[in-house]
């Protein structure tokens, strides 16, 4: 129970395959202390339930450089982490030293010095962390995407094919680097729901107004919201009356009117009156909280399509190695081919037959459909149901606000003078443009 009761969950960064999320998880597990390890690839995110470190954390993480952080810490500093340029600098130095390397092969030729260690600079480079993975699971005959990659690099430069051995290790890091592109962007559609509400409130205290960050406020405190600005706690109103925008939460988008001991959503609109708000949540309990937590957990969920690309990948990876063992044995030994050009070919199938791409296409797609609708205003429960979605044929809806924008907008206006035509036009207009700024206040 004592266990239970310490589970705790932080955020990853750098996480960009569900291979790498499956070893990690493993590693987590094995960590002295830990009961349980939990990891959600689609939100970025791992539950440990035992006694453990962030640093330990990390290291268990280390194959992939996995940076780790308390999913509590405030997002502004989740989001102050390295640039693109920093995160790729192995992947950038390889590259010039590839184009280098053409260069000097145009014009000294393939076989000079030079070439050579140009390639052999580019390869040590760009694929260090490919190598000490790759190394580290033929170790433990673990056939992962990494000792396929290895075995590939080791075999060109047994033949001398050092350029070949290069691009090879540049293709395979440039596309690690795009699928953590992509993993990021897809991701980003759920912090973009962390921005729905503000991060700071007016807070009375002793009769002192001041502004707190929302992890400081707490039950009771009493909030004070003025017009065309957002509501940063769940609360009830003990003071004023207003209309509120709930469109975020209820996606109702005509203002709901409020009084005394109505309740108050986090994310909404505060239109026109001031009003005090008693604090009835904390910030990790609001209702925008529980929404992004749900979609969260939407995405963790293994869609049928996800499941069974994982699975084939784990027998598909070992079965491409033999495939390309046999290439390179089976011509010379029976068939008297020759050794180089059967060699050649086998490591071939093996940079072909790299299962990368087929094992990150499923949850990048399902990571983004949710979080995309998400982002709109459609909470998918999972990867299953997304799935379902597609075979739909008909859909009934009870309520046509669900449907339709719900924002009244003049589209003509009836003067009983002909003289006054254009004072009416005028007012119209100055009452749009106020209704404008006040919006864009808000956001």
């Amino acid at each position: 129970m004592s266990e239970k009761m310490t589970e705790k969950t932080y955020r990853i960064e750098g996480l960009s395959c569900t291979n790498c999320a499956g070893k990690f998880e493993k590693n987590v597990k094995q960590l002295p202390g830990v009961t349980s390890a939990t990891v959600n690839f689609g939100a970025s995110k791992i539950s440990v339930e035992g006694q453990t470190t962030i640093e330990e954390l990390e290291e268990a993480g280390a194959f992939e450089n996995l940076i780790i952080r308390d999913d509590q810490e405030n997002d502004e500093q989740v989001r102050s982490k390295e640039s693109f340029i920093k995160r790729n600098i192995a992947l950038i130095i390889s590259l010039g030293f590839i184009l280098v390397a053409v260069i000097s092969q145009l014009s000294l030729g393939e076989d000079h010095l030079l070439t050579k260690a140009l390639y052999i600079l580019a390869i040590i480079i760009g694929g260090f962390d490919l190598f000490k993975e790759g190394f580290s699971d033929l170790i433990k005959l673990d056939f992962s995407m990494e000792s396929l990659m290895t075995i590939a690099i080791i075999g060109a430069a047994f033949i001398g094919e050092w350029a070949e051995g290069s691009i090879v290790v540049i293709l395979f890091a440039i596309s690690e680097a795009l699928e953590r592109f992509s993993m990021d962007k897809a991701r980003q559609s759920i912090r973009s729901l962390m921005d729905i509400a503000p991060k700071e409130a007016l807070i009375r205290r002793n009769n002192v107004e001041q502004l707190v960050s929302v992890d400081k406020i707490d039950i009771d405190d009493i909030m004070i919201i003025k017009p065309g600005q957002k509501i940063a706690m769940d609360g009830l109103v003990i003071n004023g009356h207003s209309s509120v925008n709930q469109a975020a939460i209820t996606g109702e988008s005509v203002p709901v009117e409020k009084q005394l001991d109505d309740e108050v959503f986090a994310g909404t609109l505060n239109e026109e009156g001031v009003l005090e708000v008693k604090v009835t949540k904390k910030v990790t309990d609001t209702t925008i909280a529980k929404i992004i937590h749900l979609v969260e957990e939407a995405q963790g969920e293994r869609a049928p399509a996800q499941a069974f690309v994982d699975k084939f990948a784990k027998y598909y990876t070992p079965f491409i190695i033999i495939m390309a063992l046999l290439i390179v044995v089976v011509p010379p030994l029976f068939f008297g081919g020759d050794w180089n050009k059967w060699l050649y070919q086998g490591l071939s199938i093996l940079v072909v037959g790299c299962p990368c791409s087929l094992v990150i296409s499923t949850p990048v797609s399902i990571v983004s459909a949710i979080g995309n609708a998400a982002k709109n205003g459609v909470l998918v429960k999972g990867g299953v149901y997304l799935e379902e979605i597609g075979h739909l044929r008909a859909i009934a809806f009870d309520k046509t606000g669900t449907l339709t924008k719900g924002k009244p907008v003049v589209t003509d206006f009836i003067a009983t003078s002909s003289e006054t035509d254009i004072n009416y036009l005028s007012i119209i207009s100055s009452l749009n443009l106020i209704s404008a700024l006040k919006t864009l206040k808000a956001k």
